[in-house]
């Protein structure tokens, strides 16, 4: 068979994919046993879906998926025929990554993605778009000396607002994965989940880290094995060359380091699908500047062993949007 990414739309691979794994019970899954325990992995390694990935974090992911001898040939979802030929640009001929065609706010397509794999990892999320009209008073205003500094506004498209895709598609990506007896689940979240004044949350007035915070507390009741990741800025540098500092209850926010390069991230993402330290855990993760600190850190697993506690999903209260 020839080495090359696939692509094929969610309904073709759900007429020929088939359904292995089984799923954790609520009661395996609040097992301190069962939280020391590694992801256990077929001979020939360990399938993962990825969804969003066509965009930046999401592509890192599904690339680093491809290159690891550990997994079997992932399976990326994307939402277009010019989002899969840059996943496969980026993955080169040579991968036998899959990559379908569909969208998270099908349920279909989403149980298409998920059937036969035993991980999934989750990478979509709203994104917030400028309204050009504010774009040019703000930078207007850093111009003119005697005018109050103006920030730009935001708003969401009607498709693409947080309630939706940070909480209902992302709800049905959840569904679909216990549906199918993935056993591992990573959610890529964002940091500020505590926080209801954070700024994100006034961007388009989406609450989107509220929204996020929903999904993930479904996620945490759904039984399955998971790993929330809680990323702060993501930058577009290098990674593997800075120490990486992961904190709880967005404690990281107090400092001065509150970024991370994507490709850390979705590295980290890969590493808590098998890691023992990544069974059943929240975290928030950061990073130093390159050349700070103790070096680049190479051991997630120490990474996560060392984490100051479990987080707390009691705040924040008074949330406007309806947490369970």
């Amino acid at each position: 068979m020839s080495s090359a990414v696939t692509v094929a739309s969610s309904t073709a691979l759900s007429s020929r994919a088939s359904v292995r794994g089984a799923s954790l019970s609520r009661r395996d899954a609040a097992s301190p046993v069962a939280r020391r325990r590694p992801v256990a992995t077929s001979a020939s390694g360990m399938k993962v879906a990825v969804t969003g990935a066509g965009g930046r974090t999401g592509s890192l992911c599904l690339k680093l998926l491809a290159q690891s001898p550990e997994f079997a040939p992932p399976r990326g979802l994307v939402r277009s025929d010019k989002s899969a030929a840059k996943v496969k640009k980026l993955l080169g001929a040579e991968s036998d990554a899959e990559c379908i065609i569909g969208d998270v706010s099908d349920a279909a397509s989403c149980r298409a993605l998920c059937e036969g794999c035993d991980g999934l990892v989750i990478l979509t999320s709203a994104v917030p778009k400028p309204k050009i009209a504010s774009l040019v008073v703000a930078i207007v205003s850093k111009i003119l000396p005697w005018m109050d500094a103006k920030r730009p506004e935001f708003y969401f498209p009607d498709e693409g607002r947080p309630e939706l895709v940070d909480w209902a598609y992302q709800k049905n990506q959840i569904d679909a994965a216990k549906a199918a007896g993935v056993r591992k689940v990573v959610l890529v979240s964002s940091m500020g989940g505590t926080q209801i004044d954070n700024f994100l949350n006034t961007m388009g007035d989406g609450n989107i880290l509220l929204w996020k915070r929903k999904a993930e507390m479904y996620l945490k009741a759904s039984g399955l094995d998971y790993a929330i990741v809680h990323p702060g800025g993501l930058l577009d540098k290098e990674g593997g060359k800075r120490e990486l500092l992961a904190g709880v209850d967005d404690s990281l926010l107090s400092g001065d380091r509150r970024s991370v390069p994507r490709a850390d991230v979705a590295r980290v993402a890969v590493a808590c699908l098998t890691l023992a330290e990544a069974r059943n855990v929240s975290f928030d993760l950061a990073s130093r500047e390159e050349g700070e600190g103790s070096g680049a850190t190479a051991d997630v697993g120490a990474l996560l062993a060392n984490l100051p506690g479990e987080y707390d999903y009691s705040k924040p209260t008074g949330s406007p949007v309806p947490l369970p």
